[in-house]
């Protein structure tokens, strides 16, 4: 049994695109000690609507005490490796069905509500009813410019945003995903599956949107962030993965396509970025 798990794991196809995409960018060893990642806006349009990527800060008040869960070493590391992104925009969504018993989104502020609804329908959509992953629970995704890269092996993984707390929660879920950044450049989306449709969905501009996670080779490594420049090598790489999900499934067998087609180097820091450096490290022991 164990010698047939093997042999499916060796074989599948999601697994060997990982560890394809891993082997040849980024071989040698790294210049430095952080892992540079950068974020790009991959839009012409409100680009003031969409918060910097920024690490993760409760902004408690200092501690009380030496063995405050403040100084553990293992929360420091694990919430200095989470970057939050914020929501740009106030919505409060209902679901409902048409007269036809199709499912529709209904903008519960209507005309008081801060985004016209043409701009709206153009950065969300709910996904097809056959396409959900329970009958009962709708899918909507919204749009998102955002895109990081690399340019040494780095897997994203996106999450939803857990350490904020919510007076009153979302009636679902985020659907997170995972991505190797230094060869699969595409914007992200926020996907909601909604479990409790008699609630509305409410939205907040600034309150965290989702979480991002990022892996390198070496688990010790700290992550370096700043704004990286829209070259044209970048935008023709980004053009490879466009739209991909409409005429293949399993885009993970394209990785590794995209690793052969891809310049040597893509991330080049934007001039004045600034940069969010690693936080210090931990003075204390759990």
């Amino acid at each position: 049994m164990l010698g047939r798990l093997k042999s499916w794991l060796s074989g599948n196809g999601v697994a060997k695109a990982e560890d394809d995409a891993g082997k040849q960018v980024g071989s040698t060893p790294p210049a430095s000690r952080a892992v540079d990642v950068g974020w790009i806006l991959d839009t012409d349009k409100a680009r003031f609507i969409w918060a910097e990527p920024r690490r993760v800060r409760r902004g408690d008040p200092p501690p009380r005490h030496a063995k405050s869960v403040n100084y553990c070493p293992g929360v420091i590391d694990h919430e200095a490796r989470l970057f939050e992104i914020t929501c740009p925009i106030d919505l409060r969504l209902r679901f409902a069905r048409n007269e036809k018993g199709a499912p529709v989104l209904v903008n519960a502020d209507g005309d008081k509500s801060t985004i016209r609804n043409k701009h709206l329908n153009a950065m969300m959509a709910m996904v097809s009813e056959k396409e959900w992953r329970h009958p009962e629970r709708p899918v909507i995704q919204i749009i998102t410019p955002y895109i990081f890269l690399s340019d040494e092996p780095v897997w994203m993984t996106q999450m939803p945003p857990f350490l904020h707390y919510r007076p009153e929660p979302w009636p679902g879920a985020v659907i997170g995903g995972r991505l190797p950044i230094h060869v699969w450049q595409r914007p992200l989306m926020w996907a909601f599956e909604w479990y409790d449709t008699k609630k509305e969905l409410a939205l907040r501009r600034g309150e965290p949107w989702f979480y991002a996670r990022f892996e390198a080779h070496d688990p010790t490594r700290p992550l370096r962030m700043f704004e990286a420049e829209r070259t044209p090598e970048l935008v023709e790489h980004m053009q490879g993965a466009s739209s991909v999900a409409n005429y293949v499934n399993q885009t993970s067998q394209l990785f590794k396509v995209a690793q052969e087609r891809r310049p040597e180097h893509l991330l080049v820091r934007k001039p004045r970025a600034k940069t969010d450096e690693p936080p210090a490290e931990c003075p204390y022991d759990s």
